[in-house]
């Protein structure tokens, strides 16, 4: 086994481990020059093409975008590449399990506008994410501590080329990619992924943080196998799914289904459908974040036994889309 280096670049003191992945192992880093904090991910050099080298040249196309971890060096140190960049607090993931599994209604709004403005940011230098989800998202330290970050862009891909501007073609037979508890149901039917899938991702993962789980996972919060995943996300209705919360996030699923595969998404509609839940709130009308006390939960669980919304009333605050001329495939 690779002896690990105790200082990348020289001036990085290595600590603790932070987390690990299929590759790369990431760890917890002092700039004794600067006495400052960072993450350095190191990964064994091997005969497979580099995950870090990816997502380091992705990280720089992506730089100074809100939201957008930022990388300070990249080269190969040892048997390592090495890659420094932002030390951030924890995943929305770990808070959630913390707060028993809620959030407050206002911290999702405020997590939805933000995070669909940094995909906003992201899909116009062309790429798609991939695998939206709780534990790709974490919150800044200090004074970024009201700011959301999207995490590990490993299999980040390109949808439009660069100097074309052509979207990349219609492709089926694909393997699911990404996370299958929030994938989109087009992922699970092997469709090239493009901007509505991580839409529909972020979607199920604001659904997640209100309801407090998903119909297709387990009372232990575990999933199911993908072909009984993707049978139970076709037939949850988006009444059952949504039901308990405010109609808004109807709208935002059926959108985000209803998009053609290489259809601009409305982005400025979506923030909208966010922004009338937000204008409802008692609290401020801002964007920040506030996991410091567990909330109280001020709606009702997913699968209450009341009322459901009806989908026609949710498809209609968006005419234009509730009968676009290219609907993206699903069952």
């Amino acid at each position: 086994m690779n002896k690990v280096p105790t200082r990348v670049d020289g001036r990085f003191r290595l600590g603790n481990v932070l987390g690990s992945g299929s590759y790369a192992v990431v760890y917890h880093a002092q700039n004794f020059i600067k006495d400052d904090l960072v993450a350095v991910k190191l990964e064994p050099i091997s005969n497979h093409s580099s995950s870090v080298r990816h997502k380091y040249n992705i990280l720089k196309r992506l730089a100074g975008g809100v939201g957008i971890p930022r990388v300070f060096w990249f080269r190969r140190e040892s048997r390592y590449h090495a890659l420094v960049l932002d030390l951030l607090g924890p995943s929305l993931h770990d808070i959630f399990i913390a707060h028993d599994r809620r959030f407050s209604l206002h911290n999702v709004v405020n997590l939805g506008i933000q995070l669909l403005s940094c995909l906003e940011y992201i899909h116009s230098h062309n790429f798609v994410h991939g695998d939206i989800k709780p534990q790709n998202i974490l919150v800044g330290l200090d004074d970024l501590k009201h700011t959301a970050f999207i995490i590990d862009f490993g299999i980040a891909k390109e949808y439009c080329n660069t100097s074309t501007r052509a979207h990349i073609p219609f492709r089926q037979g694909q393997c699911i990619t990404g996370t299958p508890a929030f994938a989109s149901i087009n992922s699970h039917l092997g469709v090239a992924l493009g901007r509505r899938d991580d839409l529909e991702s972020l979607t199920y993962t604001l659904i997640y943080f209100l309801c407090g789980s998903l119909p297709w996972l387990t009372s232990d919060h575990e999933g199911l196998s993908n072909s009984s995943m993707l049978e139970r996300k076709v037939n949850t209705t988006v009444e059952v799914l949504c039901h308990g919360i405010p109609i808004k996030f109807a709208s935002l699923l059926i959108y985000t289904r209803l998009l053609a595969f290489s259809e601009d998404p409305d982005y400025e509609y979506l923030l909208s459908l966010l922004h009338a839940i937000s204008d409802t709130l008692p609290m401020p009308a801002t964007c920040l974040l506030d996991f410091g006390q567990p909330n109280p939960i001020i709606h009702t669980p997913a699968f209450a036994n009341k009322q459901v919304v009806p989908v026609d009333e949710a498809v209609q605050q968006h005419p234009m889309k509730a009968n676009p001329p290219h609907r993206s495939t699903h069952v």
